[in-house]
């Protein structure tokens, strides 16, 4: 059995917890809030045995061998390096850092203590990507990678009354590319690796994040296009576009609906049968990494993270958007 730790206690780590106790070898015997009276109320919703209102005492528990961090984005970066100091394993909510250089700070931690460091980005670990893994080559070669994301946040409507939440606050790294733009953004690199250039665009909203965006990037012998909101809402579906056919995706962060229609007008399923709660993979994936010793995921590899978030950092760039993590020393 693998011992877990959490840190936040918001709806996705409720979402994880459903998840992962359909895992073999995972057991939840920690969490750790701010408040008290938050952490007793989740300790007993979920029946934690320990809870820790004090984070250095929490990372330096024995009674976990790794920790889910859910926190604000902001905070991964400090509470993961924390955690691995004190030889805890973490798998960290994406995105996994403010920007690339938090990371690499990250990364040494990883190696220096020679801990598990894996993104919680669930789509790469799920069984429809796999299958477009191993169904891409029916296409012929790729020409256009499109992936659409645009949700509507029920936030929006309280930043529009002047209360800004969590989601659009730019000291805690947030805003519409961070939180679901990388859904689009992920699978690309994942599949093609590192692009020659990047282009953004996007809407910006007075807190100081961008409420949607748009990112173009190029490839030697094809181009990305990624379309992110958190102020619309989109019904288009993804698709990777290849000479003799297109995969169609209907829903990307879930990477639902696959198939592939050819240009002859022939449609072929390629979709595998998921649990309806896809964090199950990647729970599932870090368990059995450490299971078997490993110390890095190879699938939400070091490098696939670094360029995703090398990516986000020079949209970030183009668009104006600096975060405070972003003058911080490690």
């Amino acid at each position: 059995m693998i011992r877990f730790g959490i840190i936040g206690t918001n709806w996705i780590t409720d979402r994880l917890i459903e998840a992962a106790r359909q895992v073999e070898g995972f057991e939840l015997t920690a969490v750790y809030s701010r408040t008290e009276e938050q952490g007793k109320s989740f300790q007993h919703k979920h029946s934690i045995p320990h809870l820790y209102t004090n984070l250095e005492q929490f990372a330096a528990s024995k009674e976990f061998d790794a920790v889910y961090i859910a926190s604000p984005n902001s905070l991964h970066a400090e509470q993961s390096i924390l955690c691995m100091n004190h030889g805890k394993h973490v798998l960290c909510e994406k995105p996994v850092a403010s920007n690339a250089r938090e990371f690499e700070g990250m990364i040494e931690a990883s190696r220096r203590n020679n801990v598990l460091l894996m993104e919680a980005l669930k789509s790469t670990l799920q069984p429809n990507f796999k299958a477009i893994q191993d169904n891409l080559h029916k296409i012929g070669p790729v020409r256009r990678y499109f992936a659409s994301f645009c949700q509507y946040s029920s936030r929006y409507d309280a930043y529009k009354e002047g209360t800004v939440m969590n989601a659009f606050k730019p000291e805690l790294s947030n805003g519409s590319m961070m939180d679901i733009g990388i859904y689009c953004i992920y699978p690309m690199v994942v599949l093609f690796g590192k692009p020659e250039a990047v282009k953004a665009s996007g809407v910006m909203l007075d807190s100081g994040v961008d409420g949607s965006g748009s990112l173009l990037v190029s490839y030697k012998d094809l181009d990305g296009m990624m379309m992110h909101s958190k102020i619309t809402n989109s019904h288009v579906p993804s698709e990777i576009q290849g000479e003799k056919g297109s995969i169609m995706i209907s829903k990307i962060s879930q990477l639902s609906g696959l198939e592939i229609r050819y240009n002859d007008g022939t449609v072929e399923s390629i979709a595998q049968p998921q649990v309806e709660n896809t964090m199950f993979y990647e729970v599932q994936h870090f368990v059995e990494l450490l299971q078997n010793g490993l110390v890095e995921s190879p699938i939400n590899t070091f490098a696939n993270s670094t360029i995703t978030l090398e990516i986000m950092d020079e949209a970030r760039k183009q668009l104006g958007i600096v975060y405070p993590a972003d003058s911080l020393s490690l």
